[in-house]
């Protein structure tokens, strides 16, 4: 049986995107919460809260959203080798309470040595792989053992390791992970609940899941556990040819201020992940049926910055080609923010999981 399909929104702590200045004060809460109502009340499963060197916490702003919605859960990403693992398994325990069991966590190694050594990390690619690894196995035993233990790694080091607080979901909260190059593999196939990439052609996702896979049968676990999720950037219009009017201004307002950025780019040289989405743009402007690829070669991929253009009906076919792959999770965010969601919530959301519906009627 396939996993139910589930789908993942964005917020901020303030609005922006690749074709819009960030506005307004760095923590925006009333924008915080808005983006929590719009996506609860579309129809969203949870949505993912980023992390940045100098952005607020997302924790803190996870725990502000979920007082004011009810049912959406949050993906919270986090940055292994700031805080001590024992303490964040108690932070996340904590938020899975108070927010009624809807806490998840999205571990990112670091793609940037900026962004790490903004926080005074020095590690290289691999050291940081292998922090992670130590990371996320304390964590889980935090989460889980019901008796003090004690741990020595390379990294950590812990007598007497105990919560009295564990998660609320069992056997703990989703861990999500991403990451494209062999380390990262390695460690999803040991680790990860859901699996998280960035909108590849059928036959890249094809191959990651493959990858992916294989890892997980290595690590002696059950491949039928593993989720994937694919991150991609729907642009919509009642007509294709709309949309795509739609999409050619977007990228000219991306062009036009990066134009203006005397800071240059955002790529992330270190990322497999960047590097995969700059392969599928050197593919051309479109791939397979109406991937977009000229934002994340305009921009060094250096996030998730390709794109599904056409109307609602013609993207959720595009996004069950993926489903057909082993795809059950949507990660979706537009370049207006605010206005895609709500968007995405009336018409692309229901689209999909009409047709998803009807998947098995059609295949008999």
């Amino acid at each position: 049986m396939p996993h139910p399909l589930q789908f993942i929104g964005f917020t901020s702590h303030r609005a922006g995107s690749e074709i819009h200045l960030p506005e307004g004060p760095v923590l925006d809460a009333d924008y915080v919460i808005r983006m929590a109502k719009v996506h609860e009340e579309g129809g969203f499963d949870r949505v993912l809260i980023a992390w940045h060197s100098s952005a607020p916490d997302g924790l803190a702003l996870a725990q502000l959203a979920a007082a004011h919605t009810s049912r959406l859960h949050f993906m919270v990403a986090h940055r292994p080798g700031f805080i001590a693992p024992t303490l964040a398994a108690r932070q996340f325990a904590t938020f899975d309470h108070i927010s009624g069991g809807r806490a998840s966590i999205h571990i990112i190694s670091g793609g940037s040595p900026a962004e790490q050594r903004a926080d005074g990390d020095w590690l290289d690619h691999a050291a940081r792989y292998a922090r992670t690894d130590e990371f996320v196995t304390l964590l889980r035993r935090v989460w889980t053992e019901e008796k003090p233990f004690d741990f020595e790694g390379t990294y950590y080091k812990a007598e007497g390791a105990f919560s009295a607080i564990k998660p609320l979901q069992k056997p703990h909260i989703p861990v999500f992970f991403g990451g494209s190059s062999d380390d990262a593999i390695r460690f999803a196939g040991r680790h990860a609940d859901i699996y998280a990439f960035w909108g590849e052609t059928l036959d890249q996702a094809r191959e990651t899941i493959a990858r992916v896979s294989g890892a997980v049968v290595e690590a002696g676990r059950d491949p039928q556990q593993m989720r994937f999720s694919l991150s991609v950037r729907p642009v919509l219009a009642e007509t294709e040819e709309a949309a795509w009017k739609r999409a050619d201004a977007i990228l000219e307002r991306v062009r036009a201020l990066r134009a203006g950025d005397a800071g240059g780019g955002n790529s992330k040289p270190e990322s497999i992940g960047s590097a995969r989405l700059l392969e599928a743009a050197r593919g051309g402007r479109i791939r397979d049926k109406r991937l977009w690829t000229e934002v994340a070669a305009a921009v060094g991929a250096g996030a998730n910055t390709t794109a599904l253009v056409g109307t609602p009906e013609q993207v959720a076919e595009a996004l069950l080609e993926y489903r057909a792959l082993g795809v059950d999770t949507f990660l979706i965010r537009g370049f207006d923010p605010e206005e895609d969601a709500i968007e995405y919530g009336r018409s692309l959301l229901p689209a999909v999981r009409y047709l998803d519906a009807r998947r098995p009627l059609a295949a008999e």
